[in-house]
């Protein structure tokens, strides 16, 4: 009983760092990696649009902290067709709005594919 208090204890002391630490671990991707989709889903971002879907360009609340920490409303995310689902799917790309306030400039782009469980940053 005492070892599993410990343990527990211990946990609740590492679990936020981890949580930190998590977004400077980020591993990358190619954008010529990314699926076709993804790939038609950042020229759409950087030209501005247009977007198909209407949550497109929302902002996206990084409550994970997946992503490095920024203020709400950095983050913006989009839309990546997935072929045969009936709805939005799993895949994702989130902008982040850079120094002068553009995700279309920024260049910090990253990809989710299974609904933000997990992030990597797009090298281009």
């Amino acid at each position: 009983m005492k070892r599993s208090v410990i343990a527990l204890l211990a946990l609740a002391l590492v679990a936020p760092l981890a949580l930190a630490e998590r977004a400077a671990l980020l591993t990358e991707i190619a954008l010529s990696d990314l699926p076709p989709e993804a790939r038609v889903t950042v020229a759409r971002v950087k030209s501005g649009g247009p977007f198909p879907y209407a949550k497109d360009g929302s902002v996206f609340g990084n409550r994970e902290r997946h992503l490095p920490r920024q203020s709400r409303g950095y983050y913006r995310e989009y839309t990546v067709k997935t072929p045969g689902a009936r709805d939005r799917g799993a895949r994702r790309i989130v902008a982040g709005i850079g120094a002068a306030g553009d995700v279309r400039t920024s260049g910090e782009y990253y990809y989710s594919d299974d609904h933000y469980h997990s992030f990597r940053r797009i090298r281009e």
